[in-house]
């Protein structure tokens, strides 16, 4: 099969368009012809080696996060698919590649697409909306009328942020600069400060929640605004001692994340606030509740742009940009 593939971390290192074997099958393995690709900043990381400690791969192998696409072949113990459905699906850390013509992944991981959405949309979808759904319905447990911040509404992770919240009934805040104002208010945001005019950390506080999606400085700046008892989670700061441990990192490692999340912790501590890192899982039973969300009306994603399979590079440069609102998304197939 083609695949676009990681030889070689860094910057500078493209990834290289070639030929894999196509997936063996385990037995609740299911074999997906992958139609479209989501493209995440995560695949930049991982290509430049900023995972590698805690994800080690065995190179070469694609990259990918987000799937769409048609079952062509069921391990012999797989119940819920059959050849020919049409699936959407975050793959488990051990089996990304989603910029290849098939993967084959655990029935587990695996949802149904919702019927009202193209391959090239629903592809967006998996790993941003499990995020964001983990991050306030697993972390911090939202309730009605509770205040949550998101970072950085128009992205990925933050419109699926927004309209979960709303959802949920909580009142949201958000960032977002001034040509993105009009799609998070679509999107459900209560108040939106553009990060180029005002300091959010000057206009909010007393919030429940936040969802931190930049820099370390931002993310003092979001722990700064919680009352006591509140939750922070970030997506994008140093992992934290919980998480290598829940990945089965050895003691070293743990003691690695414990060195560069102390900064973060320390202040959480002394404000009262709880705060964890974020690295969503695949979950295809939550994905499943996220799609009859969206064929219920209740969500909608937003697709900035689609590129083809053979400019898989240029949509893993355009993501680096931080220019796109919404999902950048390659088409496969």
């Amino acid at each position: 099969m083609k695949a676009f593939i990681l030889d070689r971390y860094g910057k500078k290192n493209p990834l290289r368009l070639g030929d894999m074997p196509e997936p063996v099958l385990k037995d609740t393995d299911v074999l997906v012809e992958i139609h479209a690709a989501g493209v995440n900043p995560v695949d930049n990381k991982i290509r430049y080696g900023e995972f590698k400690m805690v994800l080690p791969a065995k190179l070469p192998v694609p990259l990918g996060s987000d799937l769409a696409g048609v079952v062509v072949k069921v391990g012999s113990r797989v119940k819920a698919f059959k050849p020919g459905d049409e699936v959407f699906a975050r793959p488990s850390l051990e089996k990304l590649g989603t910029f290849a013509e098939f993967i084959a992944l655990d029935e587990a991981d695996l949802a149904f697409k919702p019927k009202s959405m193209s391959m090239e949309e629903a592809a967006s979808v998996p790993l941003v909306a499990l995020t964001a759904w983990q991050a306030l319905f697993d972390r911090a447990k939202i309730k009605k009328g509770q205040k949550v911040f998101v970072q950085a509404g128009s992205g990925g992770v933050g419109i699926f942020a927004i309209q979960l919240a709303k959802h949920a009934g909580a009142f949201v805040a958000t960032t977002a600069g001034a040509s993105s104002a009009k799609l998070v208010k679509e999107l459900g945001a209560d108040t939106v400060i553009d990060y180029r005019q005002q300091d959010f950390a000057r206009v909010l506080q007393g919030y429940d929640f936040a969802l931190h999606s930049q820099d370390a400085a931002s993310l003092q700046k979001a722990i700064g605004i919680l009352k006591r008892g509140g939750k922070a989670a970030s997506i994008s700061a140093a992992p934290d001692p919980a998480f290598a441990k829940s990945l089965g990192l050895n003691w070293g490692v743990q003691q690695v994340m414990r060195l560069l999340s102390m900064k973060a912790r320390r202040l959480a501590r002394k404000q009262g606030v709880d705060y964890s890192f974020l690295f969503m899982h695949a979950d295809g039973a939550q994905l499943t509740k996220i799609a009859e969300l969206i064929e219920a009306g209740s969500l909608r994603t937003v697709v900035d742009r689609v590129f083809p399979f053979a400019e898989t590079n240029e949509a893993l440069a355009y993501v680096e940009t931080g220019r796109a609102k919404g999902k950048v998304v390659i088409k496969i197939k």
